[in-house]
């Protein structure tokens, strides 16, 4: 069983090389005075970024701040109009569709009971006479 798991390693282990040399081509670090500049080369997104206690902090450029911004502004917007349209549209039913709705439930409720009261009568015509 273990040689056969050790195996099926071996022979997946080449699958997940591309994947992540794939990750790591994808973002490209340029030093720029005391920061760095990284590019994504597949969304072509740029972050500044600054080594703080030996770890790389990034942070969107401004440009792209203020676009991000925009757009979070578009979609509040969008969300805004469509939650006030979908209140407009919550109108209260008329007379005519209460009265509609109700007998159609009353006649759901006849039909129920009718077939209610068929069982028991054929439950009472099935049942053992009692012995006392």
């Amino acid at each position: 069983m273990r040689n056969a798991t050790i195996a099926l390693f071996a022979l997946l282990l080449p699958f997940g090389v591309p994947a992540a040399e794939a990750d790591s081509s994808r973002f490209q670090l340029e030093r720029s005075g005391d920061h760095f500049i990284r590019l994504d080369k597949q969304t072509g997104a740029m972050s500044l970024c600054e080594e703080k206690d030996g770890a790389l902090v990034c942070r969107m450029a401004a440009d792209e701040r203020a676009a991000y911004e925009q757009e979070l502004d578009r979609l509040s917007a969008r969300v805004t109009a469509l939650e006030n349209k979908s209140i407009v549209n919550k109108a209260l039913p008329s007379d005519a569709e209460i009265d509609r709705s109700i007998s159609i439930m009353e006649r759901w409720m006849r039909s129920f009971m009718g077939i209610v009261k068929e069982f028991q009568s054929e439950e009472e015509r099935n049942a053992l006479p009692q012995k006392t």
